[in-house]
Protein backbone atom coordinates (compact mmCIF):
# COMPACT_ATOMS: atom_id res chain seq x y z
CA UNK A 1 0.00 0.00 0.00
CA UNK A 2 1.29 3.47 -0.53
CA UNK A 3 0.36 6.51 1.42
CA UNK A 4 -0.46 10.61 -0.34
CA UNK A 5 0.23 13.50 1.92
CA UNK A 6 -2.37 15.95 1.06
CA UNK A 7 -0.16 18.87 2.25
CA UNK A 8 -2.65 22.06 2.72
CA UNK A 9 0.11 24.31 3.88
CA UNK A 10 -0.96 25.12 7.41
CA UNK A 11 1.14 23.92 10.60
CA UNK A 12 -1.06 21.25 11.19
CA UNK A 13 -1.07 19.99 7.94
CA UNK A 14 2.88 20.16 8.21
CA UNK A 15 3.21 18.51 11.58
CA UNK A 16 1.38 15.67 10.23
CA UNK A 17 3.95 15.49 6.97
CA UNK A 18 6.84 15.83 9.74
CA UNK A 19 5.24 13.19 11.63
CA UNK A 20 4.24 10.83 9.41
CA UNK A 21 7.57 10.85 7.28
CA UNK A 22 9.41 10.10 10.32
CA UNK A 23 7.41 7.12 11.69
CA UNK A 24 5.38 5.47 9.01
CA UNK A 25 8.29 5.05 6.45
CA UNK A 26 8.41 1.32 7.03
CA UNK A 27 4.76 0.92 6.81
CA UNK A 28 4.34 1.83 3.39
CA UNK A 29 5.78 1.21 0.01
CA UNK A 30 6.13 4.84 -1.15
CA UNK A 31 5.03 8.16 0.56
CA UNK A 32 3.69 11.42 -1.26
CA UNK A 33 3.66 14.55 -0.24
CA UNK A 34 1.53 16.61 -2.51
CA UNK A 35 0.58 20.67 -2.02
CA UNK A 36 -1.70 22.45 -4.53
CA UNK A 37 -1.88 25.84 -5.43
CA UNK A 38 -4.93 27.59 -6.18
CA UNK A 39 -3.48 30.70 -7.20
CA UNK A 40 -4.81 32.63 -3.95
CA UNK A 41 -2.68 31.39 -1.30
CA UNK A 42 -0.83 33.90 1.06
CA UNK A 43 2.21 34.35 0.08
CA UNK A 44 3.42 33.04 3.56
CA UNK A 45 2.08 29.97 2.71
CA UNK A 46 4.20 29.21 -0.24
CA UNK A 47 7.01 30.45 1.84
CA UNK A 48 6.12 27.83 4.58
CA UNK A 49 5.82 25.27 2.19
CA UNK A 50 9.15 26.23 0.25
CA UNK A 51 10.62 26.01 3.90
CA UNK A 52 9.25 22.74 4.98
CA UNK A 53 10.62 21.23 2.55
CA UNK A 54 14.23 22.90 2.55
CA UNK A 55 14.28 22.27 6.19
CA UNK A 56 12.40 18.82 6.84
CA UNK A 57 13.23 17.16 3.16
CA UNK A 58 8.86 16.93 2.22
CA UNK A 59 9.87 16.78 -1.25
CA UNK A 60 6.74 17.88 -1.92
CA UNK A 61 5.15 17.85 -5.46
CA UNK A 62 3.61 21.36 -6.10
CA UNK A 63 0.58 21.21 -8.61
CA UNK A 64 -2.01 23.51 -9.93
CA UNK A 65 -5.62 22.43 -11.18
CA UNK A 66 -5.70 22.56 -15.36
CA UNK A 67 -9.72 22.42 -16.57
CA UNK A 68 -10.76 21.02 -19.52
CA UNK A 69 -13.22 23.58 -21.45
CA UNK A 70 -17.05 22.14 -23.10
CA UNK A 71 -15.52 18.71 -21.89
CA UNK A 72 -17.96 16.50 -19.25
CA UNK A 73 -14.01 15.89 -18.08
CA UNK A 74 -12.77 16.32 -14.46
CA UNK A 75 -9.32 18.53 -13.71
CA UNK A 76 -5.85 17.67 -14.39
CA UNK A 77 -2.86 19.27 -12.59
CA UNK A 78 0.28 20.84 -13.93
CA UNK A 79 3.13 20.53 -11.66
CA UNK A 80 4.88 23.89 -10.53
CA UNK A 81 7.33 25.01 -8.12
CA UNK A 82 7.97 27.51 -5.29
CA UNK A 83 9.03 30.18 -8.08
CA UNK A 84 6.39 29.44 -11.04
CA UNK A 85 3.45 28.67 -8.97
CA UNK A 86 0.36 31.09 -9.88
CA UNK A 87 -0.19 34.04 -7.38
CA UNK A 88 -2.59 36.17 -9.67
CA UNK A 89 -5.35 33.61 -9.53
CA UNK A 90 -4.58 32.09 -12.83
CA UNK A 91 -5.83 28.21 -11.74
CA UNK A 92 -8.70 29.81 -9.47
CA UNK A 93 -10.16 32.01 -12.43
CA UNK A 94 -9.85 28.97 -14.68
CA UNK A 95 -12.24 26.24 -12.13
CA UNK A 96 -14.45 29.86 -12.10
CA UNK A 97 -14.73 30.19 -15.42
CA UNK A 98 -15.79 26.58 -16.04
CA UNK A 99 -17.51 26.00 -12.87
CA UNK A 100 -19.00 29.11 -11.86
CA UNK A 101 -18.32 31.12 -8.64
CA UNK A 102 -18.11 28.76 -5.63
CA UNK A 103 -20.09 29.51 -2.62
CA UNK A 104 -22.37 28.41 0.47
CA UNK A 105 -24.69 26.77 -1.95
CA UNK A 106 -21.74 25.43 -5.14
CA UNK A 107 -18.96 24.01 -3.01
CA UNK A 108 -17.00 23.11 -5.55
CA UNK A 109 -13.60 25.31 -5.38
CA UNK A 110 -11.68 22.73 -2.91
CA UNK A 111 -12.90 20.07 -5.53
CA UNK A 112 -12.05 21.52 -8.73
CA UNK A 113 -8.56 22.97 -7.28
CA UNK A 114 -7.43 20.61 -5.19
CA UNK A 115 -9.10 16.93 -4.79
CA UNK A 116 -9.65 16.19 -8.52
CA UNK A 117 -6.19 17.44 -9.55
CA UNK A 118 -4.39 15.31 -6.63
CA UNK A 119 -6.03 12.13 -7.71
CA UNK A 120 -4.92 13.12 -11.51
CA UNK A 121 -1.47 13.44 -10.23
CA UNK A 122 -1.54 9.64 -8.04
CA UNK A 123 -2.94 8.61 -11.41
CA UNK A 124 -0.55 10.05 -13.73
CA UNK A 125 2.22 7.77 -11.48
CA UNK A 126 0.35 4.86 -11.62
CA UNK A 127 -1.63 5.04 -8.40
CA UNK A 128 -5.30 4.31 -9.15
CA UNK A 129 -7.96 5.72 -6.82
CA UNK A 130 -8.45 3.42 -4.09
CA UNK A 131 -5.04 1.92 -4.43
CA UNK A 132 -3.52 4.18 -2.21
CA UNK A 133 -4.59 5.91 1.33
CA UNK A 134 -4.88 9.15 1.85
CA UNK A 135 -3.84 11.08 4.63
CA UNK A 136 -5.15 14.37 5.76
CA UNK A 137 -3.95 17.16 8.82
CA UNK A 138 -6.80 17.41 11.09
CA UNK A 139 -6.53 17.56 14.71
CA UNK A 140 -8.35 15.36 17.59
CA UNK A 141 -9.58 18.52 18.81
CA UNK A 142 -11.61 19.02 14.71
CA UNK A 143 -12.44 15.58 14.58
CA UNK A 144 -16.48 17.00 13.14
CA UNK A 145 -14.51 17.93 10.11
CA UNK A 146 -13.37 14.26 8.86
CA UNK A 147 -15.35 13.07 6.03
CA UNK A 148 -18.18 10.55 6.61
CA UNK A 149 -16.52 8.53 3.33
CA UNK A 150 -13.33 8.12 4.99
CA UNK A 151 -13.57 4.43 4.98
CA UNK A 152 -14.66 3.85 1.43
CA UNK A 153 -12.09 6.52 -0.18
CA UNK A 154 -9.01 5.09 2.18
CA UNK A 155 -8.80 8.56 4.14
CA UNK A 156 -6.53 8.61 6.92
CA UNK A 157 -6.49 11.37 10.29
CA UNK A 158 -2.88 10.60 11.85
CA UNK A 159 -3.71 13.32 13.82
CA UNK A 160 -6.70 12.12 15.46
CA UNK A 161 -5.99 8.34 15.99
CA UNK A 162 -2.75 7.29 15.63
CA UNK A 163 -1.28 10.25 16.77
CA UNK A 164 -3.65 12.23 18.66
CA UNK A 165 -2.95 16.11 18.31
CA UNK A 166 -4.72 19.44 19.55
CA UNK A 167 -3.94 22.85 18.55
CA UNK A 168 -1.95 23.88 21.26
CA UNK A 169 0.57 20.46 21.49
CA UNK A 170 0.77 21.92 18.01
CA UNK A 171 1.81 25.79 18.28
CA UNK A 172 3.99 24.02 21.00
CA UNK A 173 6.11 21.90 18.80
CA UNK A 174 5.75 24.53 16.25
CA UNK A 175 7.48 27.10 18.68
CA UNK A 176 10.45 25.19 18.89
CA UNK A 177 10.96 25.00 15.26
CA UNK A 178 13.31 27.38 13.28
CA UNK A 179 10.32 28.88 11.03
CA UNK A 180 6.38 28.83 11.41
CA UNK A 181 3.48 29.96 9.42
CA UNK A 182 3.40 33.50 9.34
CA UNK A 183 -0.03 34.27 9.46
CA UNK A 184 -2.24 34.86 11.91
CA UNK A 185 -5.56 32.35 12.32
CA UNK A 186 -7.76 34.86 11.11
CA UNK A 187 -5.28 35.19 7.46
CA UNK A 188 -5.63 31.60 6.78
CA UNK A 189 -3.91 30.16 3.84
CA UNK A 190 -6.33 31.15 1.42
CA UNK A 191 -6.67 35.24 1.12
CA UNK A 192 -10.05 35.89 1.48
CA UNK A 193 -11.53 32.23 1.71
CA UNK A 194 -15.71 32.40 0.85
CA UNK A 195 -16.07 30.48 4.39
CA UNK A 196 -14.86 32.74 6.93
CA UNK A 197 -17.10 34.57 9.13
CA UNK A 198 -18.00 37.88 8.44
CA UNK A 199 -15.90 39.08 11.46
CA UNK A 200 -13.12 37.78 10.00
CA UNK A 201 -13.65 39.30 6.31
CA UNK A 202 -14.46 42.72 8.17
CA UNK A 203 -10.79 42.67 9.97
CA UNK A 204 -9.00 41.62 6.77
CA UNK A 205 -10.81 44.56 4.85
CA UNK A 206 -9.58 47.41 7.27
CA UNK A 207 -6.10 45.48 7.09
CA UNK A 208 -5.93 44.50 3.58
CA UNK A 209 -8.36 45.99 1.41
CA UNK A 210 -6.40 44.81 -1.68
CA UNK A 211 -7.19 40.92 -1.25
CA UNK A 212 -10.29 41.40 -2.57
CA UNK A 213 -9.80 42.52 -5.82
CA UNK A 214 -9.89 39.27 -7.42
CA UNK A 215 -13.19 37.91 -5.93
CA UNK A 216 -14.50 41.49 -7.16
CA UNK A 217 -13.22 40.68 -10.38
CA UNK A 218 -14.96 37.16 -10.44
CA UNK A 219 -18.13 38.64 -9.70
CA UNK A 220 -18.13 41.01 -12.44
CA UNK A 221 -16.78 38.71 -15.00
CA UNK A 222 -18.80 35.32 -14.01
CA UNK A 223 -21.63 36.29 -12.18
CA UNK A 224 -23.76 34.83 -14.75
CA UNK A 225 -21.47 31.47 -15.41
CA UNK A 226 -22.76 28.05 -13.66
CA UNK A 227 -25.03 25.64 -14.72
CA UNK A 228 -28.35 26.89 -13.72
CA UNK A 229 -27.54 29.82 -16.18
CA UNK A 230 -27.72 27.09 -18.86
CA UNK A 231 -30.90 25.51 -18.21
CA UNK A 232 -34.47 25.67 -19.69
CA UNK A 233 -35.88 28.37 -17.00
CA UNK A 234 -39.31 28.83 -18.95
CA UNK A 235 -41.08 26.97 -16.37
CA UNK A 236 -38.91 28.27 -13.62
CA UNK A 237 -37.33 31.01 -13.65
CA UNK A 238 -34.40 32.30 -12.21
CA UNK A 239 -35.20 35.89 -10.34
CA UNK A 240 -34.26 38.52 -12.47
CA UNK A 241 -31.69 40.20 -9.63
CA UNK A 242 -30.01 36.80 -9.44
CA UNK A 243 -26.47 36.24 -9.92
CA UNK A 244 -23.50 34.87 -8.46
CA UNK A 245 -21.68 35.91 -5.71
CA UNK A 246 -19.43 34.36 -3.24
CA UNK A 247 -20.00 34.98 -0.09
CA UNK A 248 -22.59 33.75 2.95
CA UNK A 249 -25.86 35.46 2.83
CA UNK A 250 -25.58 35.47 -1.18
CA UNK A 251 -23.70 38.63 -0.13
CA UNK A 252 -21.00 40.34 -2.47
CA UNK A 253 -17.62 42.03 -2.16
CA UNK A 254 -19.32 45.14 -2.03
CA UNK A 255 -21.57 43.94 0.03
CA UNK A 256 -18.80 43.22 2.63
CA UNK A 257 -17.30 46.35 2.06
CA UNK A 258 -20.59 48.28 2.58
CA UNK A 259 -21.21 46.91 5.92
CA UNK A 260 -17.59 47.36 7.15
CA UNK A 261 -18.31 51.15 6.35
CA UNK A 262 -21.07 51.01 8.54
CA UNK A 263 -20.00 49.01 11.35
CA UNK A 264 -16.02 49.83 11.30
CA UNK A 265 -16.53 52.28 14.59
CA UNK A 266 -17.83 49.67 16.80
CA UNK A 267 -17.02 45.68 15.31
CA UNK A 268 -14.68 43.81 17.31
CA UNK A 269 -11.59 42.71 15.81
CA UNK A 270 -11.14 38.66 15.01
CA UNK A 271 -7.75 38.61 16.90
CA UNK A 272 -6.62 35.40 17.62
CA UNK A 273 -7.17 35.51 21.17
CA UNK A 274 -10.55 37.07 20.84
CA UNK A 275 -12.99 35.44 23.34
CA UNK A 276 -16.09 36.70 21.69
CA UNK A 277 -18.55 35.21 19.58
CA UNK A 278 -21.69 36.20 17.68
CA UNK A 279 -23.86 34.00 15.67
CA UNK A 280 -24.07 37.30 13.27
CA UNK A 281 -20.48 37.41 12.65
CA UNK A 282 -18.54 34.20 13.71
CA UNK A 283 -20.46 31.42 11.93
CA UNK A 284 -17.35 29.74 9.45
CA UNK A 285 -15.64 26.81 8.61
CA UNK A 286 -12.90 25.23 9.11
CA UNK A 287 -11.59 25.43 5.20
CA UNK A 288 -11.03 29.03 5.85
CA UNK A 289 -7.95 28.61 7.40
CA UNK A 290 -6.21 25.34 5.59
CA UNK A 291 -8.46 23.55 3.02
CA UNK A 292 -8.39 19.68 3.25
CA UNK A 293 -9.69 17.93 1.08
CA UNK A 294 -12.53 15.62 1.64
CA UNK A 295 -13.33 17.12 4.40
CA UNK A 296 -17.28 17.29 5.45
CA UNK A 297 -16.87 21.12 6.20
CA UNK A 298 -18.17 21.24 3.09
CA UNK A 299 -21.68 20.46 4.24
CA UNK A 300 -21.80 24.02 6.13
Amino acid sequence: MNLLISFSGGETSAYMTYWVLNNWKNQYNDILVVFANTGQENEQTLEFVKNCDEYFNFKTVWIEAVQFYNERKAPSFKIVDFKSAARDGEPFENAIAKYGIPNSKFKDCTRNLKQKPIEAYAKSIGWALGSYELAIGIRADECDRMSMLANRRKIIYPLVSAHPMTKPKINSWWANQPFRLNLKGYQGNCKWCWKKSFRKHYTLISESPQIYDFPRKMETLYAFHGPEFRKDTTNNPLDKNYRRVFFRGNKSVDDLFNEYEQRKDIFVRADDDAAIFDPDFDVGAGCEESCEVFSDEDNV
